[in-house]
């Protein structure tokens, strides 16, 4: 595989009451055979959650659970003994391991903006884990920032020879894409860049192998999945 483009159109569409979201791979009821995650990575959920209204507790094993709150604030509550608030421009990574129930509620009067991304582990049947760290890419932009990683350089342990990175990239900036592991899988947040001349705008994604530079056409926030090769 040379490069993989997926346009934010392709992914599945679901309004169900309190939940506006978007599925970049097969999720729950949406399910094309087309889409079913790039290497370890298993699900980009896109997800505005009502007021008032959530995720109820409910169980999970043998996954790395990431979420990313871009707007407002989910409130979270765990088996593990953990509670508290996610914030927007805040990082969540929950081991789930040998299994964990868990909830995300949005308490507060305004809708919370969040990604909500899975990444299949390498070590089946760890202890479960919890970890939050703030890193919002505006406040520094024009560079990458990791967010989770193999590696004790990352600020987030992940149970899988994956990085995850993140950047706000100014207009006719450009930011350089290698991976150390194999695979790059670039996911547009918001905004519009160039890679690999083929032009990607909010919601869209890139798969590819060979070292590429990112141009950004307008502000762009982006995720960079660095994983292993497939």
């Amino acid at each position: 595989m040379k490069t993989y483009l997926h346009r934010s159109e392709d992914r599945g569409h679901v309004q169900a009451g309190w939940l506006n979201t978007y599925h970049s791979f097969s999720f729950g009821n949406w399910y094309d055979p087309r889409f079913m995650g790039v290497s370890a990575l298993r699900v980009i959920n896109d997800d505005t959650v009502a007021p008032h209204n959530g995720f109820g507790t409910h169980p999970h094993d043998n996954m790395e659970i990431l979420t990313c709150v871009l707007s407002g604030t989910i409130t979270h509550k765990d088996s593990m003994g953990n509670e508290g608030h996610i914030r927007a421009g805040e990082w969540q990574l929950m081991s789930a391991g040998t299994g964990v129930r868990h909830s995300e509620i949005n308490d507060q009067d305004t809708p919370v903006h969040l990604l909500q991304i899975w990444i299949q582990p390498n070590i089946k049947n760890a202890a479960p884990t919890y970890q939050q760290i703030k890193c919002d890419p505006r406040e520094h932009p024009n560079e990458w920032h990791i967010i989770a990683g193999p590696n004790d350089n990352a600020p987030m342990h992940i149970r899988q020879n994956t990085e995850v990175k993140t950047a706000h990239l100014k207009q006719n900036s450009r930011l350089a894409v290698k991976s150390n592991h194999g695979l790059n899988y670039v996911h547009i947040i918001s905004g519009k860049v160039s890679i690999h001349n083929e032009i990607l705008s909010t919601g869209d994604a890139l798969a590819f192998i060979d070292l590429s530079e990112i141009i950004a056409l307008e502000d762009t926030q982006m995720i960079w999945f660095d994983l292993p090769k497939v």
